[in-house]
């Protein structure tokens, strides 16, 4: 009995010794959550938790000590994302789902685990090693289930269409354009009569053109290249607007393409044409083939 009693002993001594030699992390202001991940709080919202599946919108930033590897915040929108099951304990889904709506924390989470178990990285980068941490600044602006972010997307788009016709009608009055909509809402405007025949679907057909926002700001002109774009008519290489409008055009007319958004590049942002953007193009058929 005496023997078992000091063997336990000696092996509860060995456990002891060999705990107080595994390094304690520690990153001062910031509380450990157990599964490896440490939370500051900045700023206490005072909206709805993070629920799983929730669509959220989010700022955020990490860092590997002082220096940024990413950032959300030089976007003009938080950017949106779905707070999904995490990757390893720990994560960065484990931190959303601590986070209400207002939020503004600050996180300490396992950089190796990070790279390899989250972004998918077969090796880490030079600059990041075994055991190091990443800090990651984070707000929460919104969160809402994928249902409820549907159906506010789709009434945001009700607003910004009925808006982009409003303001395509009130440019065409405002500029004294008496021509009738098609049925597709295209306006054309003939400025100089051409010759022959139109041109055909597949046809391939050179025009020149000068593009413009309503405001007046010009986005492209192959005019100022000096060299007229080619392209098959009818077949979707261009916008909606143009394969129609040029199809009513006979070799060396010009005229003047009045293009609502939805036939040109719709609900998403062009470079520089926004959404929603209602178009005009001065075009110039050179000819076809």
């Amino acid at each position: 009995m005496k023997k078992s009693i000091i063997w336990v002993a000696a092996c509860l001594l060995v456990s002891a010794m060999l705990t107080s030699c595994e390094p304690k992390l520690s990153f001062p202001g910031y509380t450990p959550t157990g599964t490896g991940l440490f939370y500051k709080e900045i700023v206490k919202g005072t909206g709805n938790q993070v629920q799983k599946d929730d669509i959220i919108k989010v700022r955020l930033a990490y860092y590997i000590n002082d220096s940024l590897l990413f950032t959300t915040n030089n976007l003009p929108e938080p950017a949106i994302d779905k707070a999904h099951e995490s990757a390893f304990p720990g994560d960065i889904y484990e931190a959303f789902s601590m986070m209400h709506v207002g939020d503004s924390m600050s996180f300490m989470i396992n950089a190796d685990s990070t790279f390899r178990k989250q972004f998918g990285a077969t090796e880490l980068p030079a600059f990041i090693t075994p055991g190091s941490y990443l800090r990651w600044e984070v707000a929460i602006d919104d969160a809402m289930t994928e249902e409820a972010f549907t159906q506010k997307k789709m009434e945001e788009q009700a607003v910004l269409d009925q808006k982009a016709k409003e303001d395509f009608q009130a440019y065409l009055e405002a500029n004294g354009v008496k021509e009738q909509p098609l049925e597709s809402g295209l306006v054309y405007v003939r400025t100089k009569k051409g010759k022959g025949p139109k041109p055909g679907y597949k046809q391939t057909v050179k025009v020149h053109y000068t593009g413009k926002l309503l405001d007046g700001t010009v986005f492209d002109s192959s005019v100022d290249r000096g060299e007229p774009i080619a392209f098959p008519l009818g077949v979707g290489q261009v916008i909606k607007g143009w394969d129609e409008g040029i199809a009513l055009m006979q070799k060396g007319e010009k005229g003047i393409l009045y293009i609502p958004y939805d036939l040109a590049y719709g609900t998403m942002d062009r470079g520089p044409i926004p959404a929603y953007s209602n178009l005009v193009f001065e075009v110039e058929l050179v000819g076809f083939e």
